[in-house]
């Protein structure tokens, strides 16, 4: 395999710096991010203000999630310029109208336009809805677009047929759970892999491999999981409402794993799914 990566760099004036990504369009986009995949709606909104403070840029939550309302109070309670913080947000592929179900996202984030948005996950007939998609991107509405839980067949097919590409595909990825063909495809289309349950839920933080990495490295498990992905250019959107995890989390970018350290983590991978995003 190729172990060509995306080349992090310091993102726009509009990130403070923060490492990020850049998506086709030339979109920077941080490399980490804040989950609130199951944080509930009434603890959303400190939740993200918290992460904000702490020097998050990057937010992403999801029309599933009922929590939209709760990240855009926390965006704005921040005090944080719009343009100052990435947001994601996702369609459910089954509403089928991808213009009315993101302006309905926008007014319940109070927002204007999101920085990436995405089909939550393929459905039948989901494919079809990839030319409003293109739509919104083209408005404005949207500034980068793409996918989550598409597999590679499903992506290759929806690249293939495309006018403007799928930008980013939010997968999970983690050491347990990981394919380095899929993440060589990925590159060759240009689809940035995005990484969900980037510690593998915590499950397996305990496991011999990492803590030993970790003792090395003087850092936690979950730093060693989160600098896992980073170190290859994978954006990561580790989930937590407690504010010293999100702390933790937050301090990934002053330390690198050696390639002993990468070739013991990717040896860890069962290709056994430990949660959904």
């Amino acid at each position: 395999m190729s172990e060509a990566a995306p080349q992090p760099h310091a993102a726009e004036a509009r990130f403070a710096g923060e490492p990020a990504v850049a998506l086709w369009g030339g979109t920077a986009m941080p490399l980490l991010g804040l989950g609130v995949w199951q944080v509930r709606a009434k603890e959303t909104e400190r939740v993200v203000a918290l992460a904000l403070d702490e020097g998050y840029r990057h937010v992403d939550t999801a029309s599933a999630y009922g929590n939209e309302e709760g990240v855009g109070r926390g965006i704005r309670a921040s005090g944080l310029p719009r343009d100052a913080v990435f947001v994601t947000t996702k369609m459910r592929p089954t509403r089928g109208n991808p213009q009315g179900e993101l302006l309905e996202s926008l007014e319940r984030l109070g927002l204007e336009y999101v920085d990436l948005y995405l089909i939550h996950w393929p459905a039948p007939g989901s494919d079809r809805l990839w030319p409003a998609f293109e739509r919104l991107h083209a408005q404005g509405l949207a500034r980068a677009i793409g996918v989550s839980n598409y597999d590679t067949t499903h992506l290759a097919r929806l690249v293939a047929s495309s006018t403007t590409p799928p930008m980013v595909n939010q997968i999970e990825f983690h050491p347990y759970f990981w394919s380095p063909a899929a993440l060589d495809e990925h590159r060759r289309a240009g689809v940035v892999l995005e990484a969900y349950s980037p510690l593998a839920r915590g499950r397996g933080l305990d496991h011999p491999t990492i803590v030993a990495v970790a003792r090395r490295q003087g850092r936690t498990p979950a730093q060693v999981l989160l600098r896992w992905a980073v170190q290859r250019g994978i954006p990561v959107i580790p989930k937590s409402s407690r504010a010293e995890r999100i702390a933790e989390n937050r301090r990934i970018f002053d330390f690198s794993l050696s390639p002993e350290d990468m070739a013991e983590l990717d040896g860890l991978a069962m290709r056994r799914r430990r949660g959904v995003g």
